[in-house]
């Protein structure tokens, strides 16, 4: 069946996808249509993108067939100042959706990229590369009623998968004071390392990647949704809102041994290796509320206005992992103490000519993260963004979006161990759409 193949191809496309640090852990904008507008996307139609934004406004849209598919790009420039830049700074994420809508219905499935961070260093303390990569990424079944020709309502159930890579180097002693025992075990673990500590050993490291742009040695699947609705208040004014809620992720986990507890002695040497499994402990996406009104000031003029509430606070207290080897098991507990985000989005939209739709925006945001607890593996500080895009008819039938997205460089320092980040990204977005 066509729509059976459709969907399927979506499935294999954004498999690939992860994406990284923007508004939090969150992209600045989903779709180019939104991202050339700043992310503002509560009250006007968007494309597929809404599925990721306000389901609501896939109602929107004229009858009949929807099919879009994009490529995002995104290049962070991370870099700890006076010493080393990060070598991870260009990530690619597909991403594709599907809709249909029949009268007062609209349906669909679409997979996107959500969002997640990552850097790449050469040389940690212990003289080995250090990295982190974590993406999270949606299969999303929307659906949205037109009430009545004002008022649209929709939701979405979304299957959410995370996986994270993470090469991680710290004092021996630091690390220890970061374990406690999970309980069950024999303490042999906790044990051996307080055996090393005692005999002068200098460092460890947590060890579990695969290397890959796309998948992650970490890997962890839940499920989450949202809520939306769009009023039509007179013909300049549109409202629209939307829920996302927190995700019911279970833990990200290797397998048993792909992952190595690593010592190393005074030259840097790895002198002890010991091999085991990770599961990072209850991992979760925050709870998302989002307001926003679209004016339509002119036939040519469109202006959309969004305000947005991330609350990172809730899911962003501890990192924690559990590490199982040797019979025995030890949590690792490093604080994060977020602070929830507030992010405002503004967005214009100007149709130049019959074909062509010129856009520009800005994302203006704070930065969640403490000095207490920044750290250079995972700096998802960047704050404000500006963004350009533009929209082309290629015929009636379909069109393509582009979108590019600058965030100037903010500097942050951990304030616990001296150190100072930078961090500066330019970030563009593709798509290809289809009605049929």
């Amino acid at each position: 069946m066509k729509l059976t193949r459709i969907a399927a191809s979506l499935v294999l496309v954004g498999l690939a996808g992860s994406a990284y640090a923007t508004n939090g852990m969150n992209m600045e904008g989903y779709g180019p249509i939104a991202a050339g507008m700043g992310g503002a996307s509560m009250a006007y139609d968007n494309g597929n993108a809404a599925m990721m934004n306000n389901p609501a406004t896939l109602g929107l849209a004229a009858d009949g067939n929807r099919l879009d598919v994009a490529l995002g790009f995104l290049g962070p420039d991370v870099a700890v100042v006076g010493g080393q830049s990060s070598g991870g700074d260009a990530y690619y994420m597909p991403a594709a959706g599907w809709t249909r809508k029949n009268g007062k219905l609209t349906y669909g499935v679409g997979m996107f990229a959500q969002g997640g961070m990552g850097t790449e260093f050469a040389m940690g303390m212990d003289g080995l590369p250090e990295r982190s990569e974590l993406g999270v990424g949606r299969l999303i079944a929307p659906l949205a009623f037109n009430v009545n020709p004002d008022l649209t309502i929709g939701g979405s159930v979304d299957f959410v998968w995370a996986m994270l890579d993470l090469r991680m180097a710290m004092p021996l002693s630091n690390m220890a004071g970061l374990i406690t025992p999970t309980g069950g075990g024999n303490g042999t673990l906790m044990g051996a390392l307080g055996g090393m500590m005692g005999a002068g050993y200098d460092n460890a490291r947590l060890d579990f990647s695969d290397g890959n742009d796309f998948t992650g040695k970490a890997k962890g699947y839940g499920l989450a949704g949202k809520l939306g609705f769009t009023y039509k208040i007179n013909p300049m004014f549109t409202l629209g809102g939307t829920y996302h809620s927190k995700t019911d992720l279970g833990d990200m986990e290797t397998n048993t041994g792909g992952a190595s507890m690593i010592v190393t002695d005074t030259g840097g040497n790895p002198t002890q290796v010991v091999p085991g499994k990770i599961s990072v402990r209850d991992f979760q996406w925050p709870e998302t509320y989002g307001l926003g009104v679209a004016i339509q000031a002119n036939p040519r003029l469109l202006v959309a206005l969004d305000y947005k509430r991330i609350n990172w606070k809730d899911v962003m207290k501890n990192f924690t992992m559990t590490y199982s080897a040797m019979g025995d098991s030890v949590t690792f507990a490093l604080p994060q103490n977020w602070d929830d985000q507030d992010v405002f989005q503004i967005g214009l939209s100007y149709k130049a000519t019959d074909a062509l739709t010129l856009r520009a925006g800005a994302n203006l945001s704070d930065n969640p993260i403490p000095d207490a607890t920044m750290h250079y593996l995972f700096p998802a500080i960047v704050e404000n963004h500006y963004t350009v895009g533009l929209g082309y008819a290629i015929d009636p039938t379909s069109d393509v979006n582009v979108s590019l997205q600058h965030a100037p460089e903010v500097e942050q320092t951990n304030s616990t161990f001296g150190y100072t980040v930078s961090h500066e990204q330019t970030s563009f977005q593709l798509m290809y759409s289809k009605r049929f």
